[in-house]
């Protein structure tokens, strides 16, 4: 599952008229990168979840499968209202009545690697990495066994080396069954439960990460790749 519904607010700067995924790096769309980062880690199947221009993104899919043939499917499931990202999840298992484990990413972030080491662990578990100043992200906190035990908020006050959630992840439909709210986080509702359960386990991974999210990592990624 691809999560690309966001409004993309903090990017509006330099990226006023597409969806984030679709921010132009030197002229060609950041999706279209990431679907050749992605196939090439042996990813064929694709759920994006969507609402803002939807359509933008449903329009450029449709052309690269016309590129990219038999060797890649997308499916899409398209929000009336945002959800959030837990609510944007169950909103598709239950569309698509998904039963088994499934891999989550976002659309805006990028990792040149990881989905082959997540793509074997036990579910739930996220990739974390390590960052020399996670104060934009907040910090994910493990024991010697992997298993999360917090995550610390984000401050610009607080800098420092420490792992970060990457936005790839391994899920199950069953993590999601309890919950009664059609709006919700998975970071902030799903992940803090499965916290106190000692459920959730965390994946080091060597990935090189970047979050186009805001202007300065959009225009440092733009950069890098001339």
């Amino acid at each position: 599952m691809v999560l690309a519904g966001g409004f993309g607010t903090r990017l509006k700067s330099v990226v006023p008229d597409t969806p984030k995924a679709l921010a132009s790096i030197n002229g060609i769309p950041f999706l279209k990168l990431q679907l050749d980062n992605w196939t090439n880690q042996v990813l064929s199947s694709f759920i994006f979840l969507l609402h803002y221009e939807a359509n933008q993104i449903i329009d450029f899919l449709e052309e690269e499968k016309k590129i990219r043939g038999n060797n890649i499917s997308f499916k899409y499931v398209t929000e009336d209202e945002p959800l959030d990202t837990g609510g944007a999840i169950l909103n598709a298992i239950n569309t698509l009545d998904i039963k088994s484990d499934f891999l989550v990413i976002n659309a805006d972030t990028w990792l040149d690697q990881g989905v082959d080491v997540i793509y074997d662990t036990i579910s739930p578990s996220i990739l974390v990495v390590s960052l020399e100043n996670c104060s934009r992200y907040g910090a994910v906190k493990f024991d010697k066994n992997y298993k999360v035990k917090s995550f610390e908020e984000k401050s610009l006050n607080k800098k420092g080396k420490g792992f970060i959630n990457a936005g790839l992840m391994k899920l199950s439909p069953d993590i999601f069954i309890n919950s009664n709210k059609r709006r919700f986080s998975l970071e902030k509702d799903i992940f803090s439960s499965l916290v106190e359960k000692n459920l959730l386990v965390a994946t080091p991974s060597n990935a090189f990460f970047i979050d186009i999210g805001v202007p300065k990592d959009y225009e440092y990624f733009c950069k890098i790749n001339k």
